[in-house]
C-alpha cells in the first residue's frame, strides 16, 4: 500500500511512500483536511541520508500501531528538509523556542491547522524509553490535550509563534554596533580557546569539521601572521585527512566524527561537506604549498567527478551512512578479508599504516562493544611510516595507492549506500566554486570542466520564466529557489569566472545579484529574506544570519556583492554591503565566532583587498603567466579581472573603468589597485606580486 507521498519526486519523501502513516506532502490540502477534521497536524522533517530519520521510521512509522494512532489523531505531513529548507528553518527555530537546546534531524512538531506549533521534538522512540517519550505514549497525551485544554492549547501555539517571529523582529530594533578588527580577533580567540591542541578541531566530541571556520582562521593568518591561527587550520586539516572520518579507500569525507580523534565517524556524504572542505585544502595549499592538502582536495573532488555527477553535469546531493541497513557496514574491513584479497605480506602493511587489528580498531557506538571491523585511518603522517620502516615515500606511496586500487575495486562490488540523486541549486553552487578554485590553484582543466557542466546544467534545466529553481530530479525541476541557492549560486560564478575568465559567467552571476535584490532584498532594514517576495506565506518571512554546518545565505552575499561591487566600480552595491553588516552588527558583536563566513566578509571589507586587471590576450603564455601567478598565490581578498581584444566591448560594459586599461608595449600589463589606492601598472608578473606584497603593508592605516 503507499500513501500519498508515492507520486513525489524527494527521495525522502518517497523512502516513506509505503508506510502505513497516511502521509501528506506539504500543500495545502494537507491544511483543509486539518480544518476540516479539526485535528492537529503531525510535520515530520528529515532528509534520506539521515539515519536517526531512518531508524524512526523503522521503529515508530512503519509500526501499524503507531501509525493507527498517528491516522486516527493527526493529519501527517512529511517534509524533505533540503527541498523545503524555508519550512525547515522557521520549525527549527521552533524547536530553539520550544526546547531551548539545540535541535536535530529527525524534527517532529505538532502544531494546529493554522501551522502553529505547540510541540517540538527530535527522534522519538516508539515506547518510552531512557526518559524520552514514545509515540504510543505522547499521541494519546495531545489527543487529551487537544480535546479537553484546546483554548490553552491554542493560546500556547500562538505564544510560541509570536516568539518565533519576534526574533526576526529584534534585527530591526537594536541599535547597530561597529565591526572592526576587534571583532574579527572576538572570533579568533574564541576559536583558540575551544581549540583541540592534541587532536586538532574544535571543542569535544563530535567533532563536525565546519570549513567556513578553518577559512576565517586562514584569512586571519594572512592579516595578523600569528602562527597559532594556521596551526589551528593545519593541526585540523591533517587530523580529519589521516582520520577515519575520511574515506581512504574511496575518498571524501564522512559527515562529522563521533570522537575526539576524528576516528569513528557518522558515515554520510555530503555534496556541501566535500565542496567546503575542498575549498579548504586548497587555501591551505594555497598558503603552504603542502603536497598533503593539495592531494586532499584532489580526491575530494576526484570523488565528485567519479561518484557524484550525473551525466547531465548537476551533482548529486547525498550518499547514505547505511547499507544493508546498518550503518557504516559499506565501509568497514575486518583483517580477514584484507589478508584474502591482498595477501599476508601485503596485508600486514595495510594493518601497520592503517592501523587495523584483528580485534578491530573501534568500538560500536550503537552497542558500546568491541567491533571486529575496522576503519582505515593514519596515526602519523605517512612520512614518519617510510622512516620507522626505511622505505621512501615515493615508493611505498605508490605500493599503498596499487592496494587501495583493490580494495576500492573489491568494496564496489558490496551493496552501495542509498545516493540521493536530486540536484540542489545552492549545494551545487557551491561545488562549483570549489572545481573552479582547484581548477585555478591546480592548472586542472577537468575541474573547470566539471564547473562549467554543474553551471551548464543548472542554465539548462532550473531556471524557469528568467528565475532560479531550487531542486531537480527525474527530468523535473521545481520549488521556488531561496535566498541560499542564488548566493551561492552566484558565489561559484564568480569563482568560475576567476577560473576560466568567459565574461559570459560574470555578466550572469552580476544578473542573477540584481534578481537576488529585487526579489529578497529588505528595502527597510536590509539584508536577505530566505523566501523569495512572491514565494509561498508561512507563519514568518526569516532572514538566516547564522553560519552552521552552511554558511548563511547573507554572508555569501555579503561577499558576493563586495566583489561585484569592485569588479564593476558601483558604490550602491557597497552601501548595500555596510547596511548589512549594520543590520546584523548587533548579533555578529555577541559571538562573532558564530558567524565565520560573516567573518571573512568583514575581513574583505576592512582590507588590504585588490582589484586586480589583466590587459592582454587570454591565451598567450605571458598572460597565462600572470594568471598563474595570482592563482597559485593565497590571496582570497581579491577581484580579477582579464581584458584583451576578443572581449573588450563586453567588458567594458560589465566595468566602464577598464576602458583605458591596456597591453603596456605591446606586452601584458597588469593593472593592481588596493583600498582604493592604484599602483603603475606592470609588464612584469613578479612585479605584480610585489606590488599586491607590497599593497599588504602600504594601505595600512596607522592606530
Amino acid at each position: 500500500m503507499s500513501n500519498r507521498l508515492k507520486n513525489e519526486k524527494s527521495p525522502y519523501l518517497l523512502q516513506h511512500a509505503e508506510n502505513p502513516v497516511d502521509w501528506y506532502p506539504w500543500g495545502e490540502e494537507a491544511f483543509e483536511r486539518a480544518r476540516e477534521l479539526g485535528r492537529p497536524i503531525f510535520l515530520s522533517i528529515g532528509y534520506s541520508t539521515c539515519h536517526w530519520c531512518h531508524v524512526m521510521e523503522r521503529e515508530s512509522f512503519e509500526d501499524a500501531g503507531v501509525a493507527g494512532l498517528m491516522n486516527e489523531n493527526f493529519v501527517s505531513i512529511k517534509v524533505d528538509r533540503e527541498e523545503r529548507p524555508d519550512i525547515d528553518n522557521i520549525y527549527m527555530t521552533v524547536c530553539h523556542v520550544i526546547s531551548r537546546k539545540g535541535c536535530g534531524w529527525p524534527l517532529n512538531i505538532v502544531m494546529t491547522p493554522e501551522g502553529e506549533p505547540f510541540f517540538a521534538g527530535t527522534y522519538i522512540p516508539k515506547e518510552n524509553r531512557y526518559g524520552r517519550v514514545g509515540m504510543k505514549e505522547l499521541v494519546p497525551a495531545i489527543k487529551e490535550l487537544w480535546q479537553n485544554k484546546r483554548e490553552e492549547v491554542l493560546e500556547s501555539a500562538r505564544q510560541i509563534t509570536d516568539a518565533v517571529c519576534s526574533l526576526g523582529d529584534s534585527l530591526r530594533k537594536t541599535e547597530a554596533s561597529q565591526l572592526n578588527e576587534k571583532t574579527l580577533d572576538q572570533a579568533y580567540s574564541y576559536f583558540l580557546s575551544t581549540f583541540d591542541p592534541d587532536e586538532g578541531g574544535f571543542g569535544r566530541a563530535p567533532k563536525f569539521p565546519t570549513p567556513h571556520n578553518l577559512m576565517f582562521l586562514m584569512r586571519h593568518y594572512g592579516r595578523t601572521g600569528k602562527d597559532a591561527s594556521l596551526r589551528m587550520v593545519e593541526r585540523t586539516l591533517l587530523a580529519m585527512g589521516r582520520g577515519g572520518i575520511y574515506d581512504h579507500v574511496g575518498f571524501g569525507f564522512h559527515r562529522y566524527s563521533t570522537d575526539s580523534q576524528w576516528l569513528v565517524p557518522h558515515f554520510e556524504k555530503m555534496l556541501y561537506d566535500q565542496a567546503l572542505l575542498a575549498i579548504t585544502y586548497t587555501e591551505a595549499w594555497q598558503i603552504t604549498k603542502d603536497p598533503f592538502y593539495e592531494r586532499k582536495a584532489r580526491e575530494i573532488l576526484e570523488y565528485l567527478i567519479r561518484d557524484m555527477t550525473s551525466p547531465e553535469g548537476g551533482i548529486y546531493s547525498a550518499e547514505d551512512a547505511d547499507s544493508e541497513g546498518e550503518e557504516g557496514k559499506f565501509y568497514l574491513w575486518t583483517v580477514e578479508e584484507v589478508v584474502e584479497l591482498v595477501g599476508v605480506e601485503d596485508a600486514e602493511l595495510l594493518s601497520d599504516v592503517y592501523n587495523l587489528s584483528r580485534d578491530g580498531n573501534f568500538t560500536d557506538e550503537a552497542t558500546g562493544e568491541q567491533s571486529n571491523r575496522n576503519i582505515f585511518h593514519l596515526k602519523e603522517p605517512l612520512a614518519d611510516t617510510t622512516t620507522r620502516r626505511g622505505v621512501p615515500i615515493e615508493a611505498l606511496e605508490r605500493k599503498l595507492e596499487g592496494l587501495r586500487e583493490k580494495l576500492f575495486t573489491c568494496r564496489e562490488k558490496r551493496v552501495h549506500p542509498y545516493k540521493d540523486d536530486k540536484i540542489l541549486t545552492d549545494w551545487n553552487g557551491i561545488a562549483i566554486a570549489a572545481f573552479s578554485k582547484a581548477a585555478a590553484a591546480f592548472g586542472e582543466k577537468r575541474y573547470s570542466d566539471a564547473a562549467q557542466g554543474s553551471i551548464e546544467f543548472i542554465m539548462r534545466s532550473l531556471f524557469r520564466d528568467g528565475r532560479l529553481l531550487h531542486r531537480y530530479r527525474e527530468g523535473e525541476a521545481g520549488i521556488m529557489a531561496s535566498v541560499d541557492d542564488y548566493a551561492f549560486f552566484i558565489w561559484g560564478l564568480l569563482e568560475y569566472y576567476e577560473s576560466v575568465f568567459d565574461e559570459k559567467y560574470l555578466a550572469l552571476a552580476i544578473s542573477l545579484c540584481m534578481d537576488q535584490f529585487e526579489h529578497f532584498w529588505d528595502e527597510e532594514f536590509a539584508g536577505f529574506f530566505f523566501t523569495a517576495d512572491d514565494g509561498e506565506a508561512l507563519i514568518t518571512r526569516q532572514k538566516e544570519i547564522y553560519d552552521g554546518a552552511l554558511p548563511s545565505g547573507n554572508s555569501v552575499s555579503i561577499l558576493n556583492i563586495l566583489k561585484i561591487a569592485r569588479l564593476t566600480a558601483d558604490p550602491e552595491l557597497e552601501e548595500k554591503a555596510a547596511r548589512m553588516n549594520a543590520a546584523f552588527s548587533p548579533q555578529i558583536s555577541k559571538h562573532p565566532a558564530s558567524f565565520s563566513m560573516h567573518m571573512t566578509s568583514l575581513d574583505f571589507v576592512l582590507g588590504p583587498s585588490f582589484e586586480i586587471v589583466i590587459a592582454g590576450d587570454k591565451n598567450s603564455p605571458e598572460t597565462r603567466q600572470f594568471l598563474d601567478a595570482l592563482s597559485s598565490e593565497y590571496l582570497p581578498n581579491k577581484v580579477v579581472i582579464l581584458k584583451d581584444a576578443a572581449n573588450e566591448e563586453e567588458i567594458s560594459k560589465i566595468a566602464p573603468y577598464t576602458q583605458d586599461h591596456t597591453p603596456l608595449n605591446g606586452k601584458t600589463a597588469a593593472y593592481v589597485c588596493s583600498n582604493y589606492q592604484c599602483r603603475l601598472p606592470t609588464d612584469d608578473p613578479v612585479r605584480m606580486l610585489e606590488l599586491i606584497r607590497e599593497g599588504k603593508s602600504f594601505n595600512k592605516v596607522p592606530e
